[in-house]
C-alpha cells in the first residue's frame, strides 16, 4: 500500500505519524459519527406516528361449519367447527370452541384458542363463556370472564387466564339481565359474585332475582321455604324474606310485597305498611303518588289513601314531574295529576325516554313523534336509531335521514359520527355516500344503504339484493345476496350478519 507524501518541506525532528492510531481514531471518529446519527434517526422517527392495527373478531359460519374473521373480513379460524364458536370479548383474541358433542349422553368438550389457532388455558377440563340475555332477547357474553372447570367444579378466570374464583362451586351462571353479575351454586345454595369473583351476596340462599331488568342496588332473595325477601349490595337485609313476593315500584323507599295473597306497600325507611290492601296490584309509588288497579283498572291515590285519580284506565305509568302515560280505548296518551288530557289519546304506543328525557310516541307502524318535557312536538317521522351513547336521534323525515341531538337541535352527521370516513346521502329516491367535506365518493346508485359500521363497511341494496362497500368507497362484495327476512343489515366484507344476529355468513 502506497502513502501519499505530505506537500512541503519534511524536517528531520518531525514525528513520524502512527498508522495504527490514526486508523484507531478514524474508526472511533466513525463510530461517534453513527452513533449520533443513530440518534437523530430515532428523534426523527420518534416524532412519527406508529400505526397499530387494532382487531376485533367475529363469529363466521361457511359451509356448515363455524369459524372466526375479524374486523377486515379476513379468516383468523378457519370455519371448521361444527358447534357455533363463542367469542367473550370481541376485542381479544380468545375463542371458546365446543366439540365432540354427544347428545344422547349430554357430554361435549371446549378448548380455548388464540389467532393463532393455538390452544390456550390448558389447565381446566372445560373452559366456557357465561352467557347471558335480556326481555328483549339482546344476547351477549360475560366480556370479562371464562367459567372453568376441575375436578367436576367450577370456578372463574379473566381472560389473561389469572384465577379469579377457586374451582369450588357447583354451577356458576350469569343473573340474567345484568351484566357483571354471577350467581355461584354450593350445596345447594347459591350467592352471587361480580367479575372480579367479590362476594355480593353469599352463598346461603334457594335463589336470587333480579329486583328490575338492569338494576343493581337491591336484590331478591328466595329462602329454602320459598319465601322473598330484598338485600342490598352491602349485604343489609332491606326486607326480610318472609313474603311470596316483593316488585319494584320505582321508588328506593317503597317497594309491593305479597302477604295472604294480597299485595302492601311496605316503607323500608321505617318498616311500615302504607296501604294493607284494598287493591288488586300496586304499580308504581314516585313521591306521593301510588299507581295502583282496583276492578282490572288502573289510577292514583296518595299515600293517605286518597285517590288522586280514579281507577279508569287500562294502563297507567309514570313518565316524569306530574305527568302519567295512560292507555284507553286501545289508544295512549298523557294526562297530569288532575287528570287533564295533555296529549290526545292518538298513539299505539308510547314511552318515557328517561336517559334523553323525552316522549316517544308511535302515531303508526312507521311514523313516530317526540315530545320535550314540556310535552311540545319536536320531531314527527320514522325513528331509524335513538342512540343514547352518543346522545342523538336518526329521523327519516321528508324522503332523507336527518340526525338531532337531545335539545333537538339539527346536527349534521360528520359532527355526530366524526370517526366514519363516508356518510349516508339520499337522492332523487337514491342512496350514495359523501365524504366529510359533503362531496359525493359513491353515487347515487343504491335503493337503500345503511350508515358505515363500526368496521368500516357500508351495506348497499342494488335489484333487490344487498353487498358491502368498505372505508374508500370500493366494492366489498357484490350486491348479490337477498336479505328480505333479515331484521338487521349488516356487513364485514364479504360476510353478512345472519337472521339470528349470532354470527356473520357467506
Amino acid at each position: 500500500m502506497s502513502r501519499n507524501r505530505t506537500r512541503g518541506r519534511r524536517y528531520e525532528n518531525e514525528p513520524k505519524l502512527n498508522l495504527k492510531k490514526v486508523a484507531g481514531v478514524i474508526v472511533a471518529l466513525a463510530v461517534i459519527i453513527m452513533i449520533i446519527t443513530s440518534i437523530i434517526n430515532i428523534v426523527k422517527n420518534s416524532n412519527k406516528k406508529v400505526e397499530v392495527k387494532i382487531y376485533s373478531y367475529y363469529t363466521a359460519y361457511q359451509n356448515g361449519k363455524f369459524g372466526v374473521i375479524n374486523n377486515d373480513g379476513e379468516i383468523v379460524i378457519e370455519p371448521s367447527y361444527d358447534e357455533i364458536i363463542a367469542i367473550p370479548n370481541n376485542s381479544k383474541p380468545i375463542f371458546i370452541c365446543t366439540y365432540d358433542v354427544d347428545d344422547e349422553n349430554g357430554t361435549y368438550k371446549t378448548k380455548a384458542i388464540n389467532n393463532k389457532n393455538e390452544e390456550i388455558l390448558t389447565e381446566y377440563e372445560k373452559i366456557e363463556a357465561i352467557d347471558n340475555y335480556d326481555s328483549k332477547q339482546n344476547i351477549w357474553y360475560e366480556d370479562n370472564v371464562l367459567r372453568v372447570s376441575k375436578n367436576g367444579k367450577y370456578g372463574l378466570i379473566d381472560l389473561e387466564g389469572k384465577e379469579v374464583l377457586t374451582c369450588d362451586y357447583d354451577e356458576i351462571t350469569a343473573l340474567k339481565s345484568i351484566e357483571n353479575n354471577i350467581i355461584v351454586k354450593k350445596a345447594g345454595n347459591v350467592g352471587l359474585v361480580n367479575e372480579k369473583g367479590q362476594t355480593i351476596i353469599p352463598v346461603q340462599y334457594k335463589n336470587i332475582l333480579t329486583l328490575k331488568e338492569g338494576y343493581k342496588n337491591e336484590y331478591i332473595i328466595v329462602n329454602e321455604n320459598n319465601q322473598y325477601g330484598l338485600i342490598r349490595t352491602s349485604g343489609e337485609i332491606l326486607i326480610e324474606p318472609k313474603y311470596e313476593g316483593v316488585k319494584y315500584l320505582n321508588s328506593s323507599t317503597m317497594f309491593a310485597v305479597k302477604e295472604k295473597g294480597v299485595w302492601k306497600l311496605l316503607n323500608t325507611e321505617n318498616a311500615s305498611f302504607v296501604i294493607e290492601g284494598g287493591y288488586e296490584d300496586i304499580k308504581e309509588a314516585k313521591n306521593d303518588s301510588i299507581v295502583i288497579v282496583k276492578d282490572g283498572k288502573y289510577g292514583v291515590i296518595n299515600t293517605n289513601k286518597k285517590e288522586k285519580i280514579a281507577p279508569q284506565y287500562e294502563e297507567l305509568k309514570y313518565a316524569f314531574s306530574i305527568y302519567y302515560i295512560a292507555k284507553k280505548d286501545d289508544k295512549y296518551g298523557i294526562i297530569n295529576l288532575e287528570n287533564q288530557e295533555i296529549i290526545p289519546f292518538e298513539y299505539i304506543s308510547m314511552v318515557y325516554v328517561e336517559e334523553a328525557g323525552f316522549i316517544q310516541a308511535d302515531k303508526t307502524e312507521t311514523e313516530t313523534v317526540i315530545f320535550d318535557n314540556n310535552l311540545g312536538q319536536k320531531i314527527s317521522g320514522i325513528i331509524s336509531e335513538i342512540n343514547i351513547e352518543k346522545g342523538y336521534i336518526k329521523v327519516y323525515v321528508n324522503n332523507e335521514y336527518k340526525y338531532y341531538n337531545f335539545k333537538f337541535e339539527e346536527k349534521n352527521v360528520t359532527d355526530l359520527l366524526a370517526e366514519k370516513t363516508l356518510f349516508l346521502s339520499k337522492k332523487d329516491g337514491k342512496y350514495g355516500y359523501v365524504n366529510k367535506s359533503g362531496e359525493v365518493v359513491i353515487d347515487y346508485n343504491y335503493e337503500d344503504a345503511t350508515e358505515q359500521n363500526s368496521c368500516g363497511f357500508s351495506a348497499v341494496k342494488k335489484d333487490g339484493v344487498w353487498g358491502s362497500i368498505n372505508k374508500v368507497g370500493a366494492i366489498a362484495k357484490e350486491p348479490s345476496v337477498n336479505l328480505d327476512n333479515s331484521i338487521y343489515i349488516d356487513f364485514i366484507g364479504e360476510w353478512y350478519l345472519s337472521d339470528n344476529g349470532l354470527y356473520y355468513q357467506k
